[in-house]
């Protein structure tokens, strides 16, 4: 029975689970019956931060356009352009393992793409989740469903798997924020030139 988390909420994955090495961090959501003139594209993405929340390049940044970080830890599983179907809509592999030791954090976030142009937000987004299986076993461990109202927002962070004192744990976050993609890039140091 995975734990239904709630936001701020934390929880240990590696403890009751020593064991685990591999998990799939699945994104998902649907999109409400608003007419905007285009399809929703929403995008995850996982930033691999240091202990100042920081990334350390652009390399540890891994989304449609940079599907594998260097180290192997963090895989993009690919874009899902429109979110129609049941389950995950995207998802990203984590091997806790491969992640190199500067990196104490790993956010998990989505964004819409071509917000403005497209005039859509996440308050136009219904659903929305974020959910973390073993890759072994396919048991799904947690679940956190974001069920803010976020009406004028274009990015958001769902949550961070964190190392602390050697177990790896998972923070459930749900915040919002104005600029799409540019604005999460300025948050964690990333140049998206």
């Amino acid at each position: 029975m995975p734990i239904s988390l709630k936001k701020g909420q934390k929880v240990s994955l590696t403890k009751d689970a020593p064991g685990l090495t591999r998990v799939v961090v699945g994104l998902g959501w649907d999109v409400n019956a608003y007419d905007t003139g285009g399809d929703f594209d929403l995008d995850a993405a996982a930033f691999l931060l240091g202990d100042s929340g920081r990334a350390a390049s652009s390399d540890d940044f891994v989304f449609y356009g940079n599907l594998k970080h260097t180290s192997g830890g963090v895989e993009h599983q690919g874009d899902n352009l429109t979110g129609a179907g049941d389950g995950d809509d995207e998802q990203i592999k984590v091997d806790l393992t491969k992640v190199p030791d500067p990196v104490a954090r790993i956010a998990f976030t989505a964004t819409i793409y071509e917000a403005e142009e497209r005039r859509q937000n996440f308050g136009m987004v219904s659903n929305a989740f974020i959910r973390i299986y073993n890759e072994a076993s396919g048991e799904e461990l947690l679940r956190y469903d974001l069920g803010e109202d976020f009406s004028i927002e274009t990015a958001v962070v769902f949550g961070e798997l964190y190392k602390n004192n050697g177990e790896w744990k998972f923070n459930a976050i749900g915040s919002g924020y104005q600029g799409g993609l540019a604005a999460l890039c300025a948050n964690y140091g990333v140049d998206v030139g």
